[in-house]
């Protein structure tokens, strides 16, 4: 929200109270608390009719400062809140200053306002002269802002999943889910968090609506505002992005790791198609035949009877024994999931039931919220109710019972604040906050029944903390190119906001997607973290597109079922740190200026580049940061820094291998879980000095090779079970004895 007329008049109508001085100051036990004066106070005549804010500093975890703001402290504390989870930290606290590890904020006790934030003695940001204020406007609205200081040339990225540019600085943005797709400035997946290039984050502490203006009111600031008299937000030193996203992912919860066969390749049977059982088995034995191994097999709504969505019952029309397809197709070595969302249809048998429980979200009369849009007559459960969270999770543990594996959590934007919640929830803040609380009912279902590392999700709305309940996906897309591109921000966006796992509707949701676009979007989709084929209309098995498309298919899912040793391990990681599985190149070079506003490609893993083509004709440029990376498909080197334009057929795509880095390829590329350890290669790329990589087995095992490279010789060091194993270098592969532990390779 802005509230200037340029940078000297306020917005008509509006009111600013910013702080002057700091008229005094409290150290806490725990916290700093500095009392603002928002006029010039010389003598006592000055303290009458005189407005203080009162600022309140607080350490929450090692590296990280809280600044609470507030005017009037006499409202009513409004619920929910973000689940946080600090960790214990000696601040040090001193007049107007207080330190948390390698973070200080520091007050001016000049004549002039001044709130600095500090690094090692270095400031990063800060709230200057006309940052901070308290806001009345005509209406009788108020507000509370905050500006924080960007230096020469910094940039910034996250506020959750964004369609637009990367780089957020010039643009306005509303913290608010709603459903509005992948092409317009509304987002599923609204984090009032961001990161920047100069080494910290914030998160503003508000599960409502957070109003930022990044370098757009106030160019060299980025300025955040929400409704009321308080504003609480935290400021996240890193030194490194990536830092900052393992400081914020403690805080916020680090994403649970998802089952191995969840990174194969899933099908659906698309949205408004028809189909039946012998439809589904004519998709799946057609991918067998052709040599394209599936993993998961998704029903999408229509699995349910039209009007009735959700009562979580067959339709028994078009399958008439549920429990023998289920079986049936685990015996085909698939996984299956089903679409649900929180609508209750009143045609749905479970309205009435809902109705009567009070399960279902209410008006201020009593009466159930409910209106026409998506299902006629549709209530939405309301999740603040316990009992109305063991009754859904009920139906789904009946599904889970039948054999279904996982769930497509779809929705949880539509939500409505003229309504009344069952714990006295504030509706504005339980708006943006409901999909955390329905996607933690859907997963722990999955959890409890299949047991941990065993649950995933496919979920479209996601708020702070969402990224503990994996897969989030990027909603309703188009089969264009440009659709392409803006789907792949969106996801380097909300990766870049904490979220370690993600996907997206391969060939796009909405048309029927040219043979180009399908078969490129393949390789994007298969060297992502999840990859999923699915569309509104019609089926997206390859063989509707042409036969160049299940080679092109074939040949990217035997390539990333190779590649699992790896991708699982940066999984773990993920798990373990919270540094996102596919990346922006911000997190992986923070010390290259070139990299901040690259948003057509991305790291996968630490070690590998992927540059996704958007192009029939398959001309890609793309920047190669300093040193010989090498072409993982064909061996090829790129010398960096600088800008590479190529072009690859369908049956390529850039992906680049960083200098010096092992990549640990698996034996089998006929399904995405197996015991990564058996079989398994090293492919070794310029090494040099020591390396240590990690190959996981099942059960939580995993291998650690050593790999020290020296002058001429490179050798090898295996901790863990003795397996069969190679190392290739380049070309030449040495096959190394089972019982070895150790090994010396001459470089060719």
């Amino acid at each position: 929200m802005k509230f200037t007329d340029g940078y000297w008049r306020k917005r008509d109508g509006v009111t600013v109270l910013h702080p002057a001085h700091v008229q005094d100051s409290v150290i806490g036990a725990d916290s700093l608390t500095v009392l603002a004066a928002t006029r010039k106070v010389r003598d006592r005549g000055d303290t009458l009719d005189s407005p203080l804010l009162t600022i309140t500093c607080t350490a929450p975890a090692p590296d990280v400062i809280r600044v609470t703001i507030e005017h009037f402290q006499g409202e009513v504390a409004k619920y929910p809140d973000f689940a946080l989870t600090p960790s214990p930290v000696d601040a040090g606290i001193r007049d107007l200053e207080i330190t948390s590890g390698a973070l200080t904020a520091r007050f001016t006790s000049g004549e002039r306002w001044g709130l600095d934030f500090l690094a090692g003695g270095r400031r990063i940001t800060g709230s200057g002269w006309k940052g901070m204020g308290a806001v009345d406007t005509a209406d009788g609205e108020s507000y509370i802002h905050e500006q924080l200081d960007l230096g020469v040339g910094e940039v910034v990225h996250g506020l959750g999943e964004r369609f637009g540019p990367l780089v957020k600085n010039g643009q306005s943005v509303d913290i608010w889910n709603e459903d509005g797709g992948t092409s317009s400035e509304l987002a599923y997946k609204n984090v009032p968090f961001y990161l920047t290039s100069g080494g910290y984050g914030v998160l503003v502490d508000h599960p409502g609506r957070v109003s930022f203006e990044v370098a757009s009111e106030m160019v060299t600031r980025t300025q955040f505002s929400v409704a009321g008299q308080r504003l609480s937000y935290l400021v996240i030193h890193g030194p490194t992005p990536a830092d900052v996203i393992r400081k914020y992912t403690a805080l916020t919860g680090r994403p649970a790791l998802p089952p191995a066969w969840s990174f194969g390749l899933w099908l659906t049977t698309s949205f408004t198609t028809s189909y039946d059982e012998e439809t589904v088995n004519s998709f799946i034995d057609g991918m067998a035949e052709r040599d394209l191994p599936l993993s998961v097999f998704h029903f999408d709504t229509f699995w349910m009877r039209e009007f009735s969505w959700c009562d979580f019952e067959w339709d028994p029309r078009v399958f008439p024994d549920p429990p023998g397809m289920l079986k049936r197709l685990a015996g085909k070595g698939l996984r299956t999931c089903l679409w649900i969302n929180p609508y209750i249809a009143q045609r749905s048998a479970l309205f009435a039931e809902g109705k009567a429980g009070g399960y279902l979200v209410r008006k201020a009369n009593g009466d159930v919220w409910q209106w026409d849009r998506w299902q006629a007559g549709m209530a939405l459960v309301d999740f603040t109710n316990p009992a109305a969270r063991e009754w859904y999770a009920a139906k789904l543990r009946g599904l889970v019972e039948m054999g279904v594996d996982a769930f497509k959590s779809d929705f949880g934007e539509r939500i409505p604040t003229d309504v009344v919640w069952h714990d006295g929830s504030d509706p504005e803040r339980m708006h943006n906050y409901y999909t955390q609380l329905y996607n933690q009912v859907v997963f722990d279902v999955l959890r409890e029944a299949r047991g941990e590392g065993e649950a995933v999700l496919f979920a479209r709305s996601a708020t702070v903390g969402g990224q503990q309940f994996p897969v989030h996906w990027g909603g309703d897309n188009s089969g264009t190119f440009v659709s392409m591109a803006e789907s792949l921000r969106g996801g380097l966006s909300l990766m870049s906001s904490g979220f370690g796992f993600w996907s997206h509707d391969i060939g796009g949701f909405e048309g029927l997607p040219d043979p180009a676009v399908f078969k490129r979007w393949v390789a994007f989709g298969l060297l992502s973290s999840h990859s999923r084929l699915h569309g509104n209309q019609s089926y997206r098995v390859p063989w509707n597109f042409d036969d160049e498309a299940v080679d092109v298919l074939r040949a990217f899912t035997h390539l990333k079922y190779r590649l699992m040793p790896y991708l699982f391990a940066a999984a773990r990681e993920a798990h373990e740190t919270g540094v996102p599985v596919m990346h922006s190149m911000l997190l992986g070079f923070p010390g290259d200026p070139a990299v901040t506003h690259l948003e057509r490609q991305y790291l996968l893993g630490n070690d590998l580049l992927v540059a996704p083509v958007f192009s029939a004709e398959g001309e890609v440029t793309y920047y190669v940061p300093a040193g010989r990376w090498t072409h993982y498909l064909t061996g090829e080197t790129v010398d960096g820094p600088g800008w590479v334009t190529e072009t690859h057929g369908f049956d390529s795509v850039p992906l680049l291998v960083r200098p010096g880095a092992v990549i640990p390829v698996g034996a089998r590329q006929d399904r995405p879980d197996y015991d990564y350890r058996d079989g398994v290669t090293l492919r070794l790329f310029a090494p040099a000095g020591r390396t240590a990589v990690r190959v996981p087995g099942p059960g939580g095992d995993v291998t650690v090779f050593t790999v020290d490279a020296g002058g001429d010789a490179v050798t090898i060091v295996r901790d863990g079970a003795a397996l069969p194993w190679n190392v290739q270098l380049g070309d030449a592969v040495t096959a190394l004895g089972a019982g070895d532990d150790s090994c010396t390779l001459t470089v060719a």
